[in-house]
């Protein structure tokens, strides 16, 4: 057992997507000495533009979207390192768990550079789309990811498909609310779909196309064009969507022994909790849709979660009773670091205020 003024970090978040990093924002702003570590890249990184999250303009880009995540998580005192974590082992077992119900005592994080201990984990390592063969458009100049995200981008214009599965057949299916011009490309494999869905392909208006490609034309600014096939056809596309299933990076949680869906995702209750006391997940690596806004949320509600469960104060009657009443000494709650970086942030309550205000502020006091 580590005494809990021997851990390095209260929090260790291993993943630095908008999950991991919203995680972090909250744990540190609620008074957490928290850790991110993140080894980059990420399909949040893919992005060339951003959709779908309010007060964020289509223009920025995920790495830009992500580099001020990372700026505002340090800003308030959390510590931000590129790597990757090796392992994650618990420490101990039982009397040493802040909810005494057996949980591990903490645990020690091996990053390969370094070694670590921390109360409580978050796992945000997501997963990895799997990408057909070339040839292929550039992601996000013609291949895409994520319907939710970017069928806006092809209303009434022509889009493929790519897959074999009824998850292909379906979002075919669901971009004729967007588009008259949808094919499936099978690319010289048979279909895999139920017989439900089979009929349900056969009666809407998408073309299946069984032919590999062949080459493939991309304008001067190296958005796709069209696709060449097999057999000397030729159609144009403006983007389309390869659904071919997706690779969880669960390595960790399988070394935590984390309960996981019979779909891959590792299971989690409302806050971002899992089978194993002081272990948290959130956003892809999770059930659920696969956005930003969904996986920041996913972030704030485990952030909460854990300064809920790590909080000292309220003091219950139970542990008044085993360790007294709270005196002086013991508050505020909080490092003598992050206790610094709060109290000099501008967003303190008695940090700098801006110009308008300022006169505001005279104003009131005016009146």
């Amino acid at each position: 057992m580590t005494p809990d003024d021997e851990f390095d970090f209260d929090v260790t978040v291993v993943g630095g997507g908008p999950a991991g990093l919203t995680s972090a924002l909250y744990a540190t702003r609620l008074g957490l000495d928290t850790l991110v570590v993140n080894r980059g890249g990420g399909r949040a990184a893919m992005m060339r533009d951003t959709h779908n999250v309010i007060g964020v303009t289509e223009e920025t880009s995920g790495n830009e979207f992500l580099q001020t995540a990372q700026e505002q998580v340090q800003s308030y005192g959390g510590e931000y390192r590129r790597g990757f974590v090796e392992d994650i082992e618990a420490l101990g077992g039982g009397d040493g768990d802040d909810d005494g119900d057996g949980g591990p005592d903490g645990f020690h994080v091996d990053t390969g550079d370094d070694e670590l201990t921390t109360r409580r984990v978050v796992l945000a390592t997501g997963f990895s789309d799997e990408r057909p063969d070339p040839p292929l458009p550039r992601t996000g100049m013609g291949l895409h990811y994520c319907l939710h995200c970017d069928a806006y981008m092809f209303v009434d214009e022509p889009v493929y498909v790519m897959g074999t599965g009824d998850s292909a057949a379906h979002v075919a299916m669901i971009m004729l609310n967007f588009t008259d011009e949808v094919d499936v490309l099978l690319r010289d494999e048979e279909p895999t779909w139920s017989e439900d869905t089979a009929e349900m392909v056969e009666n809407h208006p998408i073309d299946v196309v069984s032919e590999e490609i062949a080459e493939m034309s991309k304008d001067d600014d190296g958005w796709l064009e069209s696709f060449e096939f097999e057999d000397g056809t030729v159609r144009e596309y403006k983007g389309g969507f390869p659904m071919y299933g997706s690779d969880y990076n669960a390595e960790l949680a399988d070394a935590l022994g984390l309960e996981r869906e019979d779909s891959g995702e590792v299971a989690v209750d409302d806050h971002g909790r899992t089978s194993v006391e002081g272990v948290y997940a959130v956003g892809d690596l999770t059930p659920g849709h696969n956005q930003i806004p969904v996986a920041m949320g996913e972030g704030a509600k485990c952030g909460i979660a854990i300064h809920m469960d790590m909080r000292a104060f309220p003091r219950s009657t139970e542990e008044i009773g085993e360790l007294g009443p709270v005196n002086d000494s013991e508050v505020p709650a909080i490092s003598p670091e992050l206790m610094a970086t709060a109290v000099a942030h501008e967003g303190h309550a008695a940090g700098p205020r801006s110009e308008a205000e300022t006169v505001d502020g005279e104003a009131a006091a005016d009146d």
